[in-house]
């Protein structure tokens, strides 16, 4: 089972090797890298290119934004699996991809997600905040309910039937993506309950006031588009991540 790994960038060179080598330390070996730069102006590019290997795949060009950037991946992607990997995250741990790639051993599993910790910028061995996601229902995605999308993985197949990102969304693209996907019926879903993914503080959605408005305005969006009431959802989705900022032991658990 090959599972191909996207990589979204630009200009991230102060992160994007630390995220490489997290791939490349792997103990899966069946792995397709894909890094999509949207014409970075940095050494994003140069630093990219002398890790990837012969079946990988660089597109450096100029995007729409980061979902343009993740569709092209995935009409790119050759794998039987599809993950992501941002250009500042980071694989908690060398076993990773294995155990994902175990989960999907069952042929009537479609999808596998686990939790995930946002780290400290600087120190990735400081956790800020513990996303524990929690076992799946599709009644919980009424109520707001998601898994950290740079924890989940998915048959290429399905994203073939239920399609990629919508360009239209500039934070929210992949909320949206994931209510769609979650709601069908098509395939199971496996809670995989350990730390997939470690996410540095300080993304596209969380940087700025600004930022957190127009993430909320977004999916509101997302909701109404995928048949959820925002009037319950919202407030949910928001109130339910603060268990994830209680009980940080303040360093990363290792596997």
């Amino acid at each position: 089972m090959k599972i191909s790994v996207i990589t979204a960038c630009f200009n991230s060179q102060k992160t994007i090797a630390e995220a490489i080598e997290s791939l490349k330390r792997q103990s899966w070996p069946f792995i397709e890298h894909l890094v999509i730069d949207g014409a970075s102006q940095d050494a994003s590019v140069a630093i990219a290119s002398k890790t990837l290997g012969d079946g990988d795949v660089l597109i450096s060009e100029p995007d729409r934004g980061i979902f343009d950037a993740l569709n092209k991946g995935l009409q790119r992607a050759s794998g039987d699996v599809i993950g992501f990997l941002n250009s500042d995250d980071l694989f908690a741990h060398d076993n990773v991809l294995r155990r994902v790639a175990a989960c999907f051993n069952d042929p009537n599993v479609g999808a596998v997600y686990g939790d995930l910790q946002y780290v400290d910028a600087d120190d990735t061995e400081r956790v800020i905040r513990y996303w524990k996601s929690g076992t799946f229902s599709r009644r919980k995605l009424q109520r707001g309910w998601m898994p950290p999308h740079p924890s989940f993985f998915m048959r290429r197949e399905f994203y073939e039937d239920l399609g990629g990102f919508d360009p239209a969304y500039r934070i929210s693209g992949d909320y949206d993506s994931l209510l769609r996907y979650l709601s069908s019926e098509m395939f199971s879903v496996v809670y995989l309950p350990e730390v997939l993914v470690k996410m540095r503080v300080g993304g596209a959605s969380n940087g700025s006031l600004k930022a957190i408005l127009r993430k909320s305005s977004e999916d509101i969006k997302a909701m109404r588009n995928n048949g959820v009431n925002p009037l319950i959802a919202l407030p949910y989705k928001n109130f339910s991540k603060l268990p994830q900022f209680l009980g940080v032991r303040g360093k990363g658990d290792s596997a």
